[in-house]
């Protein structure tokens, strides 16, 4: 992580603070004072404020049931931020692994892990992600076919990755998808004539939604493991 954030994730600094420090030569490096906050370091790395050694805090792994008409943001808009929910400090420090747009609920995961984030959210990581959907109108037959064979996105060059789906009801399906383009759900469905109506995350990888509405945990050892780095 970069040296700025290493020093508040271990201090109770600002990052205004932090930066300040580095600047005045009072932050070392395994022994040697280091000016550019953005350097990155690693937790093996010994580093040192003032003479003392930092310890960084443990990350943190939230699971949240994202209402409808709350943002993915830390901080509140037209609709309230989905962080607004939370009861724990450092809120600042947080950040969305997987965002939803405004009126899509369901799981979300919070973090403060950048490499866990990278492992769900990349394309490369093949972390699938399952979306409850319902739609406007009834499934034309050969949709399930040409998710799987990938999706022309209107400006997108590249078609979407396989994509499965799962029938409930001909209004009703389940979307199993390993990657996050914009508004990607609801821009397949479009590109097949058809338009989504509500939209749920039920699973990201093997975390599975387990909380109500509006309710969150910190995930287990297991879950956090889950999720392997690329």
């Amino acid at each position: 992580m970069r040296l700025d954030r290493f020093v508040c994730k271990s201090t109770e600094l600002t990052k205004i603070q932090a930066i300040a420090y580095i600047h005045q030569a009072k932050v070392f490096v395994n022994g040697i004072a280091v000016l550019d906050e953005a350097i990155q370091v690693h937790e093996s790395n010994h580093i040192q404020l003032d003479g003392e050694k930092l310890f960084p805090r443990a990350f943190r792994y939230i699971l949240i049931n994202k209402p409808a008409n709350t943002l993915c943001s830390n901080v509140d808009s037209v609709y309230p931020s989905v962080f607004s929910l939370l009861d724990v400090e450092r809120l600042s420090e947080l950040h969305i692994a997987g965002r939803l747009d405004a009126d899509t609920t369901g799981l979300v995961l919070i973090t403060d892990d950048g490499r866990w984030t990278f492992a769900i959210t990349s394309p490369s990581g093949k972390c699938h992600k399952v979306y409850r959907v319902m739609l406007a109108k009834p499934l034309v037959k050969d949709t399930a076919e040409r998710f799987l064979h990938g999706i022309a996105l209107q400006g997108e060059h590249a078609l979407t990755l396989p994509a499965k789906l799962q029938v409930i009801t001909p209004q009703e399906v389940l979307l199993t998808l390993t990657e996050g383009k914009f508004h990607q759900v609801k821009r397949m469905f479009a590109a097949v004539g058809n338009k989504v109506v509500s939209l749920h995350r039920e699973s990201i990888g093997a975390v599975k939604l387990d909380v109500a509405v509006g309710e969150w945990r910190y995930l287990t050892d297991v879950e956090m493991g889950s999720f392997n780095p690329v």
